[in-house]
């Protein structure tokens, strides 16, 4: 394979390994124009950035020869934010500098310092590690990179993610100034930008052709399901598509080791990669996974980071992306080198505006459905039974007795069923699901191009809900709405108009929606144990600061005047009469007139009856 700006004995290496075409980024850094001025290049993962970077660095490296001459201090630096993801960077310039003689050396955390550094001083000409292992052996005087010709900076984005900018600071600034700089990043964020500035000269910068079309090999599906179903629809879609390789992306250590036992039980053959693990635990389940030991991982995204698993032909995200660049990092682990591959997305309906949103500023349209139900799993099994080469292969000599006496004693039916019983034996059976919330129409996340939004004017036939809690609670409905999707099930198309009022909030509820939305709130018509629900007649009157019937008042205060409890009407405030007098209920005196002493006590005249005489003192004792 010879292309110009290709070191013979790279173009050597790339046709023994069967290249036929470059991949747009490895072309653009092989441009003329860049020479050897620094570079600043946004690839995608899976782009082919390694084997980009491995040319780009020859020229700088190799100078006028075609061989590296005795390994010494290292002339190339490679920095990449994972473990996986270095060692995966090391086997592939492994292969493409095998013609040039070039000795690779790695320095990852999780292995064994002592063996590093034995290679280090034997020599070698790239080192290939991660940001704090490198910095460790530079510290310690083990790595000596004061003869570095090029600085290769992969993932740039995530290392920074990841918060290793002190230690790419570090190495950086220990570096010969002179140094050549490449940085490779997905995505080209200020900290990049300010990263770039600070540390490379005039730097070109390098947006691959092509990259405009995200990930075109890859299906992705957006399946919407209840809450409650996550895990089983996971089992229907692994089950469904029968994938050689799959990874299941979950945003917590805690969710992958849950979600591990849970198909560890059902039968599948499943390693995990989380942080906890350590080296060792991650090197064998990457190798389960290529030697066929194992079909499924369960992985966190920093965990994945890099990791290149040939044939994986299945993404399942667990756990929605938090942003764009998160779903095209996962998703890019299948979809490589012209195969074909599906990227299939779990939403739980309560998240499904969440997950439109991030599929709109990746700038992907993928195709809303239902996860696949018990029935089309099994008749999926039906179809790749059917086409099984065991069933089609002729007898063989050595069979065919043997067959005989089968058919002879069992008869063909009951053979076909044994053969049936015995292809499912050994595969997890299809969960069940229940019914999920609409899928968005047309197949499209809302706010892309040929899908109008809904409008609130237009929601149709509704019922509305008095709650008992408003602006004076502090009641907002950035959280009213969760909390009634939660509790009835509901998704936020089925809420229309919401509407404050000081003490209660008027919700409007799809009619459709309307008798399931009672029911989940069950005979108390509460949410959250304290918040009343009643249903309201008609459209209520927003006008008045409370729309709720006033209730009867509370029992008076003694001494006070009462109403009828069977009358409607309150009792009417007291006023005062037109003679100036103040009415004093049913008591004696009422006419009395307004600011008149009350009458005194009577006292005791004399001829009058006596007061009753007081006991007599005991007299004193002599």
């Amino acid at each position: 394979m010879m292309v110009d700006g290709i070191a013979p004995a790279l173009a050597e290496a790339l046709e023994k390994r069967g290249y036929s075409e470059l991949t747009p980024v490895q072309k653009a850094v092989l441009d003329p124009a860049l020479g050897q001025s620094d570079a600043l290049v946004s690839a995608q993962t899976g782009s082919g950035k390694t084997v980009a970077f491995g040319l780009a660095l020859a020229p700088t490296l190799l100078g006028e020869t075609e061989r590296f001459g005795a390994a010494g201090a290292p002339l190339g630096l490679v920095v990449a934010p994972t473990r996986e993801l270095a060692l995966q960077v090391a086997r592939e310039l492994v292969w493409l500098y095998e013609f040039a003689g070039a000795s690779i050396a790695t320095c990852v955390g999780g292995m064994d310092m002592r063996t590093e550094r034995r290679a280090l001083e034997r020599g070698a000409h790239i080192v290939v590690g991660t940001p704090g292992r490198l910095r460790d052996h530079i510290t310690r005087g083990a790595l000596d990179i004061s003869g570095l010709a090029a600085v290769v900076l992969d993932e740039a984005d995530e290392m920074l993610d990841l918060g290793f900018r002190e230690d790419l600071e570090f190495i950086l600034g220990s570096s010969p100034v002179e140094r050549r700089t490449l940085m490779f990043s997905a995505t080209v964020p200020r900290a990049i930008a300010t990263l770039a500035k600070e540390y490379q000269r005039d730097a070109v910068r390098i947006a691959a052709a092509g990259e405009q079309k995200q990930h075109h090999d890859i299906e992705y599906r957006a399946l919407v399901v209840s809450p409650s179903d996550r895990d089983n629809a996971i089992v229907n879609v692994l089950r469904y598509y029968e994938a050689r390789n799959a990874i299941v992306f979950c945003n917590t250590r805690a969710a992958v080791n849950h979600l591990t036992a849970r198909l560890n039980n059902r039968n599948f053959s499943v390693v995990a990669m989380s942080g906890e693990l350590s080296q060792n635990e991650r090197t064998h389940a990457l190798q389960a996974m290529r030697d066929g030991r194992a079909r499924v991982c369960i992985a966190t995204d920093v965990a994945a980071r890099g990791i290149d698993l040939p044939g994986l032909e299945l993404v399942i995200h667990a756990d929605l992306p938090s942003n764009p660049d998160t779903l095209l990092h996962r998703s890019g682990r299948t979809g490589r080198a012209g195969r074909k591959g599906i990227s299939a997305l779990i939403v739980p309906h309560p998240a499904r505006r969440r997950c439109e949103r991030v599929l709109q500023a990746a700038r992907i349209e993928a195709e809303w459905a239902r996860p696949p139900s018990a029935d089309e799993v099994v008749a999926r099994d039906n179809e790749r039974m059917l086409v099984d080469p065991a069933l089609s292969e002729p007898v063989s000599e050595g069979e065919r007795d043997f067959v005989a006496t089968l058919l002879d004693r069992f008869g063909p039916e009951q053979m076909a069923a044994a053969y049936l019983r015995l292809s499912r034996s050994g595969r997890s059976a299809p969960e069940y699901l229940s019914e999920s919330g609409p899928l968005p129409a047309a197949g499209k996340a809302r706010g892309q191009a040929g899908t109008p939004s809904k409008s609130r004017d237009d929601f149709g036939d509704s019922v509305w809900f008095s709650l008992s809690v408003g602006r004076k609670q502090n009641a907002e409905p950035r959280w009213l709405i969760p909390m009634l999707c939660r509790t009835a099930n509901l998704t936020k198309r089925e809420i229309g108009a919401i509407r404050m009022q000081p003490e209660e909030t008027f919700v409007q509820i799809s009619a459709d929606s309307a008798d399931a939305f009672v029911e989940a709130l069950g005979p108390h018509m509460t949410i959250q144990g304290n918040i009343r629900v009643e249903a309201v007649e008609g459209e209520p009157d927003f006008a008045r600061s409370a729309y709720r019937p006033q209730r009867p008042e509370k029992k008076p205060h003694r001494g006070k005047g009462g109403y009828d409890k069977g009358n409607d009407e309150r009792p009417a405030k007291k006023k005062f009469t037109e003679a100036g007098t103040k009415p004093w209920g049913d008591k004696p005196g009422a006419d009395k007139p307004w600011g008149s002493k009350k009458p005194a006590k009577p006292k005791f005249e004399k001829g009058a009856a006596a007061k009753p005489a007081k006991k007599p003192k005991r007299p004193k004792s002599d």
